[in-house]
């Protein structure tokens, strides 16, 4: 028998700072926190924020290091998720990278027709249903706004909408505070009550803040609430370099990045080790020729995720999306940077798979499509395992140069761990054509249609349907009293 030694590979992870460029922008960020200011737009959070040791002059809040350093000893360095029925599956922390879709695209680029119309509620449980069914994507988010329900609730119905049509993990967007606590009613109804879901959360709060800089009411109210309960939030300022930061990278980071560590102090004030996850986009130059708040963007690619490597902490990732109209070239190599920049980098929670236009569009034929390339690009950078039973080594003594390797044991064993790819065509042209010449875009629309006609998620016991159901029917009785 020929024997070999055994060998561990380690992949290697891409880095746009170094850990001195790290210091230098928490130290800039420490700096903006404690002689800048920042805006606060809530008497609670204020509250708190002093209560913990800010100075705090009306709406303006200064923030010490060694408030800062608290927080960041306490809050916890990974974002457990679970699915519907109490197993973890998303650890988000390190570097395991998870992928979802977005939220509140108003507009879907329909796979039946191939034109863009206006999203409703059916394609919030469409979009459920394929994020569901899709075996690279880890965590559902609603996709679309639709605008067949009342505005002012939306979030209600897509809440319910996902809740029945996943079982997989959820990260939830409300625009306000009340949205925000029926949603976790709501998964409160599922779990079993307050304390089953608190324990095996398997939902989580988006929040966006105007900037980093200005911290607005309602984010910050949702945050209070989601950190006084222990549930997960990702807790996210929106900077634009150029437009409400600078327009350096290194600027408009150190901006981001103060609203960010504010926050962590918030969550951390109102309870210890409430688990938050921060940014891993933004914190790059604004497209200032076009003046459009595009998704995929060269000079932004990592930067924040880097910075929050650098903390230790889960990062909320943006990958898998585009700011073409139609599934064109540009459609293809933006998705895919995309995805490969979050994953290299070790982006964690990855939204806004299927996104185009600017985030105004949704594609579920460009969620299977992303899919595809997300089982391609684990494939390219998972381990190579390299033991004896791998290397083979008593096969190729069997056989030498000249046997078939095609029937062998060793080759039926192990053939089926390589990645196949579901749409990709790998055929000659004649078999190509056999099988109706079909483009990428076409096989997509037809294996959505397949996960439409044939995904069925288990059901929700009928009194858990009621009971959701009784939250929505609340809301929209408030509003029809006014």
């Amino acid at each position: 028998m020929i024997e070999t030694q055994p060998m561990h590979t380690a992949i290697t992870h891409y880095t746009r700072l170094g850990s001195e460029e790290c210091e230098r922008i928490h130290a800039a960020s420490l700096e903006i926190l404690d002689r800048v200011e920042v805006e606060v737009h809530d008497a609670k959070a204020r509250e708190l924020l002093q209560h913990g040791g800010a100075r705090v002059d009306g709406i303006w809040v200064r923030l010490s290091e060694a408030m800062v350093q608290r927080a960041l000893s306490t809050v916890p360095h990974q974002m457990r998720l679970h699915d519907r029925n109490g197993r973890v599956v998303i650890q988000a922390g390190g570097y395991r990278a998870y992928f979802g879709g977005g939220s509140d695209c108003l507009y879907v680029l329909d796979h039946r027709t191939g034109t863009r119309r206006k999203a409703v509620l059916q394609d919030v449980i469409e979009a459920a249903l394929v994020q569901d069914a899709l075996p690279e994507i880890d965590f559902v988010m609603s996709m679309f706004l639709p605008l067949d329900v009342d505005g002012r609730i939306y979030d209600r119905y897509q809440m319910e909408a996902m809740l029945h049509h996943t079982t997989k993990p959820i990260v939830f967007v409300t625009p306000d505070l009340s949205g925000c606590v029926a949603a976790v009613e709501m998964c409160e109804i599922v779990a079993g009550g307050r304390q089953a879901f608190q324990e095996r959360p398997f939902a989580a709060c988006y929040i966006n803040l105007t900037s980093g800089l200005i911290a607005n009411a309602e984010a910050l109210q949702k945050s209070i609430y989601l950190a006084e309960r222990g549930l997960p939030q990702m807790y996210i300022p929106l900077n634009a370099g150029g437009v409400n930061a600078p327009v350096t990278t290194a600027g408009c980071m150190a901006a981001l990045n103060a609203g960010t560590l504010l926050g962590i102090v918030l969550t951390q004030l109102v309870r210890e080790g409430a688990p938050v996850a921060v940014a891993g986009w933004n914190g790059g130059p604004y497209n200032l020729q076009t003046m459009v708040g595009n998704y995929v963007l060269a000079e932004e690619q990592g930067v924040a995720t880097v910075l929050g490597k650098f903390y230790n902490l889960p990062v909320f990732g943006l990958g898998g999306a585009t700011d073409s109209k139609v599934l064109d070239q540009q459609c293809g190599f933006e998705v895919t940077l995309s995805l490969m920049t979050a994953l290299l980098h070790g982006a964690n929670l990855i939204h806004d798979v299927g996104f185009m236009d600017a985030g105004m569009q949704g594609s579920l034929a460009l969620m299977v499509i992303a899919d595809d390339i997300l089982g391609f690009l684990r494939a390219a950078t998972k381990e190579v395992r390299v033991d004896d039973e791998t290397l083979a080594l008593e096969v190729i003594e069997e056989l030498g140069p000249t046997g078939s390797y095609l029937e062998h044991p060793h080759t039926l064993h192990h053939f089926r761990e390589a990645h196949y790819s579901r749409l990709a065509d790998k055929n000659v042209y004649a078999v190509w054509a056999s099988h109706g010449a079909t483009s990428m875009e076409a096989r997509a629309a037809q294996r959505v249609d397949a996960i439409l006609a044939e995904h069925r998620p288990p059901p929700l016991p009928e009194a858990v349907k009621r009971a959701l159901r009784e939250v929505v029917l609340r809301a929209e009785q408030r509003l029809g009293s006014r």
